[in-house]
């Protein structure tokens, strides 16, 4: 099983990348938040996860360790294959550990992929295997007086746990999604 990969980015692609080790490039699949911030022609180290099925061989990357055991726990929880995993990677780790432990099944069913059932799946079979590194997610309250603004500011490419940091201090007076996402702008 290949477990790390160290080599020079030759190709970007949607959902991959190939990397260049030795004479051999292998495409390497990575959650999107990871693959946005890299770029063509920089070396890069990898933790790799091997999935090998009869018909393929993929591999699935990560920045660290921690983000590594964090995706097999993911795809331990019958229903969460490797490309979900993926996909509820795309937020931060600390984030989804944050809405497991907090039993948050609305944020993890809007992970394409996740129904209700599976996110409370996730929950049942993860809440004692998690520990967030700080709490980061709003008040539920807030989460929901802020839906609309958080989504639009993940359109844009913000993550949700940069979004609950600076929306904790929203003033009370602002109401309007508008209002919530200036605000957001003017304090990132």
């Amino acid at each position: 099983m290949i477990g790390f990969l160290q080599g020079e980015v030759i190709g970007k692609h949607k959902q991959s990348l190939t990397l260049l080790c030795g004479q051999v490039g292998y495409e390497v699949f990575l959650p999107a938040r990871i693959l946005d911030t890299i770029e063509k022609k920089q070396n890069l180290e990898l933790f790799i996860y091997t999935r090998v099925r009869e018909d393929e061989i993929t591999l699935y990357g990560f920045l660290d360790e921690a983000e590594l055991d964090f995706f097999k726990l993911l795809i331990s929880v019958n229903g969460v294959g490797p490309k979900t995993a993926l996909e509820i990677m795309n937020n931060e780790s600390n984030q989804i550990k944050n809405a497991i432990m907090q039993e948050n099944v609305a944020l993890l069913s809007k992970t394409p992929g996740i129904g209700k059932k599976t996110a409370e799946r996730i929950i049942i079979e993860l809440r004692n295997k998690v520990q967030p590194d700080t709490l980061l997610e709003l008040p539920l309250d807030l989460e929901q007086r802020f839906e609309e603004a958080i989504g639009a500011l993940m359109s844009l490419g913000y993550q949700r746990g940069e979004i609950s940091r600076i929306l904790k201090n929203v003033p009370a007076e602002l109401a309007s999604t508008e209002e919530i996402v200036t605000f957001f702008l003017k304090n990132v």
